[in-house]
């Protein structure tokens, strides 16, 4: 991998919370995953890489470009599109006076131009048809169809998306899925999500977080790898295993250190996440 973003010893404390510990990452062309609990770290992390918040420590590069100098700074906040976790909505704008409001934020501008390129990324993610609808009278899915479309203003080459498929239906997800998969193409993207699912079904590369901390960096299959040997069903839930949950057959899928003799099961990367993480997560103990 050639990295496009790389990340040396970021360290970052708020009061008397360590919320980046040493982190050093590289990122590639395509879309890298970002796994974690929450208070983990990832949205801290995206932060920094997009110069919202300086580091205290550590320093890194974006498409070659040092946000250590002001120029460098600006340098990389025009090849970047974020997209935060909660969007910032005018709610009486209309899709395109949205988009076409962050298009000049990041300097387009001529009008005649700024408003093709304002019609392109709206066209990219399908919402062309309701172009001239109020924000908040589209749906959860829409709008963050219309965030994502502001992110690709100006076509990116670095692409930061915080949770983007948090609170849509199963049908939007897969929507939404196919349109981060379509920007990973010839682009770098960064998505931090909770859903292992979005990582297994669209990452080539994938970094776990936990306590400020990178505990994993590699490919979904090193990080499904993890756990081969370590799953297995039994009649009831193993207390000896490091989670344990009834599926839909009756039977518990357990994960941890089988027993000797134990059925074991084909892992996921689900799996690896939760042996990664080692108790590190109170959801992982619930």
């Amino acid at each position: 991998m050639i990295p496009t973003v790389s990340a040396s010893g970021l360290t970052l404390r708020f009061g008397g919370t360590l919320a980046l510990d040493d982190v050093s990452v590289r990122l590639g062309e395509g879309v890298t995953g970002l796994l974690g609990p929450n208070g983990a770290g990832k949205t801290t992390l995206l932060r920094v890489l997009a110069t919202a918040v300086p580091a205290d420590r550590g320093s890194f590069t974006v498409l070659g470009h040092d946000p250590g100098t002001t120029a460098g700074r600006m340098d990389v906040r025009r090849s970047l599109g974020y997209l935060p976790q909660t969007p910032g909505f005018h709610q009486d704008f209309s899709a395109f006076e949205f988009v076409d409001y962050v298009a000049i934020l990041k300097e387009l501008t001529d009008r005649t131009a700024r408003h093709r390129e304002v019609r392109r990324v709206l066209e990219a993610v399908a919402l062309s048809d309701v172009r001239g609808k109020r924000i908040k009278r589209l749906s959860g899915g829409m709008r963050q169809r219309v965030a994502l479309a502001a992110a690709l203003v100006g076509d990116p080459g670095f692409l930061v998306l915080d949770e983007p498929t948090v609170g849509l239906d199963p049908e939007q997800r897969m929507r939404f899925r196919e349109l981060i998969a379509q920007a990973g193409e010839g682009r770098t993207v960064l998505l931090s999500t909770h859903q292992t699912e979005d990582v297994a079904m669209l990452c080539h590369q994938v970094i776990v977080m936990a306590s400020g901390r990178v505990r994993f960096e590699g490919t979904p299959a090193e990080l499904t790898e993890r756990a081969a040997g370590r799953v297995w069903s039994s009649t009831e839930r193993d207390p000896a295993a490091r989670a344990g949950w009834r599926t839909g057959t009756g039977a518990f899928r357990n994960v941890g250190d089988p027993p000797q003799g134990a059925e074991l099961l084909e892992p996921t990367l689900e799996d690896g996440y939760l042996l990664t993480l080692d108790g590190e997560s109170a959801e992982v103990a619930a």
